[in-house]
């Protein structure tokens, strides 16, 4: 597996794996026993139950060509509807917590997804699996082309990895100054006050405190190191992500 890079609106780079071959196998054949069920759902009730194909050999052509479109057009369609809908992912990545994202690190767009699709008359056949075998990013003949791969969203990179808080919509920040601080900064004072509380380094927190003050022009309110750094942070998040 490779790591990939993807952008948050902040600016902050988080780090995903691509999908392995067999993830992305398994979401496939998920996708393959959907569509499965839906063509015997059709032939049993269309053509079963209702006995519709004695009208439709009654038709011509043309209208029995666009019958048939029209009742298989949801599998023939599967991937690139669901993907344009549910934001770069399938039931089959969804349930397996896998998404389709441009490898530069931004949504993919319904071109990519088409692009995507109709690559799939060749991916589909032992070429495609070669491919994915082969790829560093796991990538197949549609991805390489729209510039996508697949990646699993459940991973061991969590929000302590970035300058991103949890703060809920209820949140109210106290310190309007600290839009001063940068991305850059924020990373640092986040990744300082995580080692300094580790190891109980009091004199680090001080120093740290003492930086803050100055480059923003806050006065320490809270009284203690940790809940100011702690509210510095979630007041930089607030500011940069919700105004």
């Amino acid at each position: 597996m490779s790591e990939l890079s993807i952008t948050t609106t902040q600016n902050v780079n988080i780090n995903f794996q691509s999908a392995t071959v067999g993830q992305r196998l398994g979401a496939s054949c998920i996708d393959f026993v959907i569509k499965f069920a839906y063509l015997f759902f059709i032939v049993w009730i269309v053509f079963g139950i209702f006995r519709v194909e004695i009208f439709v050999n009654r038709m011509d052509y043309w209208s029995q060509t666009a019958i048939m479109i029209i009742f298989y057009s949801p599998v023939i369609f599967y991937s690139l509807i669901q993907e344009s809908m549910m934001e770069g992912q399938t039931f089959g990545k969804r349930l397996l917590q896998l998404k389709v994202v441009k490898i530069e690190g931004y949504q993919a767009s319904f071109g990519d997804y088409l692009i995507r699709w109709i690559f799939k008359i060749i991916d589909v056949s032992i070429i495609g699996l070669i491919t994915l075998s082969v790829s560093k990013k796991t990538q197949r003949f549609g991805d390489m082309a729209a510039g996508t791969a697949v990646i699993a969203l459940k991973n061991t990179i969590n929000i302590s990895h970035t300058i991103l808080e949890d703060i809920g919509d209820q949140y109210v920040p106290r310190y309007s100054a600290v839009i001063k601080l940068s991305d850059n900064d924020a990373r640092i004072i986040k990744e300082t006050f995580q080692v300094a509380s580790r190891n109980n380094d009091y004199e680090i927190l001080n120093k740290l405190c003492d930086k803050i003050e100055s480059v923003t022009g806050i006065t320490n309110h809270e009284g203690n190191q940790t809940d100011f750094i702690r509210i510095v942070l979630k007041d930089y998040n607030f500011y940069t992500q919700y105004m």
